[in-house]
């Protein structure tokens, strides 16, 4: 029986996202920041943030219709900074508009937030054997903290961005 979480994270289907390549050209995000410590948000202001993001891209009617295509990406420059990455159809009136490019690599993980570096480090190994480095790791997150809890799993995909 197919579990199914009512207005929040849409089911994750982990063999959409596992071990895939995706080349992006141009491909639109509305971005933002959080401030972290040693890499951990501080949890009111993330929620806030990404509330945030999703209403303007919703109200804009720029977000997929398909909630399972929509992507909110993390990556982390410094130990004290977040930045995230919505993906939107279009540009965002009232936000920061910006483009991905380049060749993504993905492996799906299950766990806890701070399993991430134990995720790099075998990300690091799938990519190797691809004779592939990465360049940026972002991470995309399946559910909420809560969704994760009631559908017993943590699902992340790591997207590495590589060289050709």
């Amino acid at each position: 029986m197919e579990q199914t979480i009512k207005e929040c994270c849409p089911i994750f289907h982990p063999e959409k996202w596992n071990q895939k390549t995706f080349n992006w050209e141009h491909k639109k995000f509305i971005k933002a920041s959080v401030p972290t410590f040693f890499h951990i948000p501080f949890r009111p202001i993330l929620g806030k943030k990404i509330t945030n993001m999703m209403k303007i891209a919703t109200d804009s009617r720029k977000l997929s219709d398909d909630m399972e295509d929509v992507l909110l990406l993390f990556t982390d420059p410094t130990a004290f900074k977040s930045e995230l990455f919505l993906s939107v159809t279009d540009s965002v009136p009232n936000a920061k508009n910006t483009k991905l490019s380049g060749t993504y690599l993905t492996k799906v993980f299950d766990g806890a937030y701070n399993a991430i570096p134990k995720f790099m480090k075998q990300m690091d190994a799938y990519l190797a054997k691809q004779h592939k480095k990465a360049n940026q790791y972002y991470v995309h997150y399946a559910y909420c903290p809560k969704c994760a809890k009631e559908n017993g799993h943590n699902y992340m995909v790591l997207f590495a961005n590589v060289s050709v």
